[in-house]
């Protein structure tokens, strides 16, 4: 059995798909080929996401794949799926989560608390955003978009102090060598999903589940589908300053998140029945709109 399996042309989703096509082969003979795409999301840089659609514009040409048989499975990062994915699909498998935290990448090597004040910053991300100005208020947020290597070279280009990128994305690149300082997911609390990998097919097609649904973890996908029912509760996309992380700590559940309500950033947590983690999710979510 052969599976092609659809993916950004990123370096990092590259990475990231051969990652998973080295995780189904290890425990069956299945072969893998990747299919690379181009979303609208990578071509329109000089934009925001909340001005050209919102994150579901970097998987929508993907599931266009899967619908016209030219790909048997698409591997998305969760965090760029959009909470309701269309009926004809689902999200099959979700692998073993990365490191969730974001962390600061530096021009010299200065720690985010360290820098001077009125430091410029790059990120597009709202959340990332709001929660830089929570912890420094002084400094001035530069909007950039792109690949990790993309944000990188703007560093120099646009003379700014950093830029925050997810901790994974690096480790997967073998670039944790870059990273000046992690954040505690308590002062920078992660985008949904983040640090997790989805494997996307169409709705029963139970060929394919049965080739890759080994690559399953089990406490990733209640804790990664946690968070997601944080943000369909809210409605939550890239429009939204949102995100959320849960942990499993035995039989209980522990999650965190931050939604802006009236301009204000909210941050809540709650505990319970790991069992009930939808619930939990929702529980969450109505605790931050209470407030």
């Amino acid at each position: 059995m052969k599976l092609i399996v659809a993916t950004r042309k990123s370096i990092l989703a590259q990475t990231q798909t051969d990652l998973v096509i080295d995780m189904i082969k290890k425990n069956s003979s299945i072969y893998s080929e990747k299919l690379l795409m181009e979303t609208l999301g990578d071509k329109i840089l000089d934009k925001t996401l909340d001005k050209i659609g919102g994150k579901g514009l970097f998987v929508k040409e993907i599931e266009m794949a899967l619908l016209e048989n030219k790909a048997d499975v698409a591997v998305h990062s969760m965090k760029d799926v959009p909470y309701e994915v269309p009926s004809m699909f689902e999200i099959a498998v979700i692998p073993k989560r990365e490191d969730v935290r974001d962390v600061f990448v530096s021009k010299d090597n200065t720690s985010f608390m360290d820098l001077r004040k009125g430091a410029k910053i790059g990120t597009s991300s709202r959340r990332r955003a709001a929660q830089l100005k929570l912890l420094r208020p002084d400094i001035e947020i530069v909007p950039i978009r792109g690949n990790v290597q993309t944000r990188i070279r703007k560093i120099k280009e646009l003379n700014l102090s950093g830029t925050v990128l997810a901790a994974a994305g690096l480790k997967r690149l073998n670039m944790e060598y870059i990273i000046t300082n992690y954040f505690k997911v308590e002062e920078m609390v992660p985008a949904i999903g983040q640090g997790a990998l989805g494997l996307e097919i169409r709705k029963e097609n139970k060929e394919v589940y049965e080739a890759i649904k080994h690559i399953e973890h089990l406490d990733t996908r209640i804790c990664v589908e946690a968070e997601r029912s944080f943000m369909t509760e809210l409605k939550g996309d890239c429009h939204s300053t949102i995100g959320a992380h849960a942990i499993l700590q035995g039989d209980l559940m522990y999650i965190i998140g931050i939604y802006e309500v009236n301009g204000r950033i909210i941050k809540k947590d709650i505990e319970g029945r790991a069992e009930s983690f939808k619930e939990l999710g929702k529980g969450l979510a109505k605790k931050i709109l209470n407030v």
